[in-house]
């Protein structure tokens, strides 16, 4: 269904189309009024949408959503985010009751390796977990073990660990997850670990040393504490159901919620978790469908510069849709934009969910000045990073794995 006269041309500002310069006024929105991230991306996601329908005459809102001859349609990719964010919202607080948290502190070392230790938990953590779980984690973990006084370059350390651990990881980072059920396979990411371990010795061991200057670690042994050895049974349930449906069903959320009802037997379910996590799913799926409507043929070739940039483009605009402008665009080397997005976000507090999660419990994080210059060290680390990624492992592009991008090569083609 469009309502646009056929043959029409699409406006343009200059060599720029309407769509983009609308996008990048919603993300640069939701920057702004992070405190409305939902409302501000609704509201973009309708003027978009309306200027679609009106002015693009190849634009068909069914055949987008539904599919077609050359286009796969965005309903899976929507309904795999949908069911896997509400999914993974009750797994994070299934380890978090597990109280496996509460004993980490036991094992960290009393020195200024007492943080580098912590920071490489988060990263662990954000492996397996969602990086904003994992940042919360390493959050209170702080909060108790340096008695409120946390440097804020350690701060910026935890949301680069959260980040890093996730960049790897299909099931640790929004973004490598939106990869994932858009049809990049988990193999294709891993490389990004190599970046990520590279960037961890530059932010782990100075945001560590910054810590401990300003506040050694003080830990207090809490005695007795059991592990939930069943809430723990369950996180392993639901990440074995996502892996194997995503590789039987291309279906990851089936196998999320398979587990959890399974669970529901072993343990009570957190169904409060679905009613903290709705705004946030809202707004995710609100820019994921922005973006999927953007003229992605219009845009700079996919390479190893651009993908580069687009780490400190990550900063300041969300990783999301830009990582669903680059799947849809096809031709990146998965592992290193997984990389670039996901641990890119790092450098400013509002360039990641994590960092806007941590935000809320340290509200001093959200003075950007400070955060940038105390954080410097994220910065750098992700420099150093993509350029050992690209030195170990090269710039390798992927095949085109969707309908969409075979259309697209086709034509190139025949020019």
């Amino acid at each position: 269904m469009s309502f646009a006269a056929a043959g029409g041309e699409v406006p343009t500002l200059g060599p720029v189309r309407i769509e983009f310069i609308l996008f990048a006024i919603t993300l640069i929105c939701v920057a702004v009024f992070h405190h409305k991230t939902m409302q501000v991306a609704l509201v973009g996601l309708a003027v978009v949408l309306a200027f679609k329908l009106i002015f693009d005459p190849s634009f068909n809102i069914v055949e987008h959503i539904i599919g077609g001859d050359d286009h796969e349609g965005e309903w899976r990719v929507l309904l795999n985010l949908l069911g896997l964010l509400f999914g993974f919202a009750i797994l994070a607080k299934h380890f978090a009751e597990s109280r496996v948290p509460e004993i980490l502190p036991n094992y960290l070392p009393n020195n200024w390796t007492g943080g580098l230790v912590l920071l490489f938990l988060v990263m662990i953590l954000s492996s397996f977990l969602d990086n904003i779980a994992a940042a919360m984690i390493g959050g209170t973990m702080a909060m108790v073990l340096y008695k409120g006084k946390v440097h804020l370059g350690f701060l910026a350390a935890i949301v680069a660990a959260s980040n890093a651990g996730g960049a790897g990881s299909v099931v640790g980072d929004t973004t490598t997850t939106l990869m994932w059920i858009d049809g990049v396979e988990p193999v294709w990411v891993l490389e990004a670990f190599v970046a990520s371990a590279a960037s961890f010795l530059i932010f782990g061991f100075f945001g560590a040393r910054q810590q401990h200057k300003h506040q050694p670690i003080l830990k207090d042994n809490a005695p007795g504490i059991r592990v939930d050895k069943g809430k723990l049974f369950i996180v392993f349930l639901i990440l074995v159901g996502a892996i194997s449906t995503n590789y039987l069903l291309d279906f990851p959320a089936a196998g999320v919620w398979i587990a959890i009802f399974i669970g529901a037997l072993i343990r009570k379910t957190p169904w409060n978790e679905m009613k903290h996590a709705w705004k946030g799913t809202v707004f995710l799926m609100s820019l994921v469908t922005i973006a999927s409507m953007m003229p992605v043929d219009d845009l700079p070739p996919a390479s190893w510069v651009t993908t580069f940039s687009l780490g400190f483009v990550s900063a300041v605009f969300d990783n999301i849709p830009l990582t669903k402008l680059c799947l849809e665009q096809g031709g990146y080397d998965w592992g290193i934009l997984a990389y670039a997005v996901g641990f890119g976000g790092s450098m400013i507090w509002f360039g990641s969910s994590a960092g806007v999660a941590l935000s809320n419990i340290y509200p001093e994080a959200k003075n950007t000045v400070n955060y940038i210059k105390k954080g410097w060290h994220v910065a750098l680390s992700y420099v150093v990073g993509f350029f050992v990624m690209l030195g170990v492992v090269g710039w390798h592009p992927h095949e085109p794995y969707k309908k969409s991008h075979q259309s697209a090569n086709t034509e190139i083609s025949k020019k």
